[in-house]
């Protein structure tokens, strides 16, 4: 009889197959090695991720399909499928560092109280930030979700608290099972250190929820469901957030400090080139105007010119003037006479 791996790594796939021998290669890579994979084929319709999952072999790993759920129930489903002592719930398009098994059970084992262990992650793909939470109690678990998705937990707490809710199909299902997980007195450790790391893509999850509603549905959801936890620790959260909002206040006055003393000088160098073309604009319309005016002087000119060329045409052939050629001839003979020395 084989004994039962000390991990089981549940690999949750929806349409992801571009990125799932990237995420199992990360669990094979691992310092700690007795492990199982089990990968659940949550309703795949993606051709490429349909195609990969239906011959999919590697070592220690098994392919669970399923209609599509949701991620709660797919997770919940993986969980009943696997038969390690330790779980981990990792998404299909994450990794974990090599050292991330060999940390986290070694924190289990050495402590028993410890129901879980989390970590500090790295965000990469379109994003690149890290996210190094020190708590996972109960005040700062109403307050935040502290603990990574991929935490390493002990198979009893998926019986404890009934698992994933799958009802929870829009997000903050982790959030959800580490609340149910801490006020039922489980406890949890983080390793001050990065071993897991979050990819963020367009089409995240954590991007949607984000933005269609589905966070202040869950936070009516934590009111409703841990109203008691809530007035327990109302002091604590209060004084939380008013120390968040002071960092908040502190980090904006920061940045106000470095604008003015990066951006200002740039700024106004920028105002005085704006001002200098304004000026060439101005003088270059003073010139414009001053030629139109010259321009519209000149066509005047021009047309009395015209004008008094077509009245002198006009009297040389009038009558009168023939009459009186004799005349000027007399005269400008006179005149030329006068002009003689």
């Amino acid at each position: 009889m084989t004994a039962r791996p000390r991990v089981a790594v549940v690999i949750t796939c929806y349409n992801l197959g571009r990125y799932l021998d990237e995420t199992v290669d990360s669990v094979f890579a691992q310092t700690f090695q007795d492990f199982e994979i089990v990968i659940v084929d949550d309703g795949s319709d993606e051709p490429e991720t349909v195609r990969l999952l239906e011959s999919y072999a590697r070592p220690q790993t098994r392919v669970v399909h399923s209609p599509n759920r949701g991620l709660p129930a797919a997770r919940n489903l993986g969980i009943r499928e696997s038969t390690g002592e330790y779980i981990c719930a990792l998404d299909a398009d994450d990794l974990l560092e090599p050292t991330y098994l060999e940390k986290s059970i070694r924190v289990l084992d050495e402590d028993p109280t410890i129901a879980f262990v989390s970590h500090w992650l790295r965000a990469f793909g379109d994003e690149a930030w890290e996210w190094r939470p020190d708590r996972c109690d109960m005040v700062s678990l109403l307050d935040r979700n502290m603990v990574n998705s991929a935490a390493l937990f002990r198979r009893e707490l998926a019986s404890a608290v009934g698992g994933f809710d799958e009802t929870l199909t829009r997000g903050f299902e982790d959030w959800a099972f580490w609340l149910e997980v801490v006020s039922r007195g489980f406890r949890g450790a983080i390793i001050p250190e990065v071993l897991f790391h979050y990819r963020r893509r367009p089409d995240s999850m954590s991007r949607r929820m984000m933005v269609d509603g589905t966070d202040r549905e869950f936070f009516r959801w934590r009111l409703e469901r841990h109203a008691a936890d809530y007035r327990r620790h109302v002091v604590e959260l209060t004084a939380t957030r008013e120390v968040r909002s002071w960092n908040l206040c502190r980090e904006i006055h920061g940045l106000e400090a470095e604008h003015r003393e990066w951006l200002d000088p740039d700024v106004r160098r920028w105002r005085e080139q704006v001002e200098a073309l304004r000026d060439k604009m101005d003088r270059a319309e003073r010139r414009t105007g001053l030629l139109r005016e010259a321009r519209t002087q000149n066509e005047c000119l021009q047309a009395q010119a015209a004008r008094l060329t077509a009245e002198v045409a006009a009297l040389r052939a009038s009558w009168s003037w023939r009459l009186t050629a004799p005349l000027r001839l007399v005269g400008e003979w006179l005149l030329g006479l006068r002009g003689r020395p």
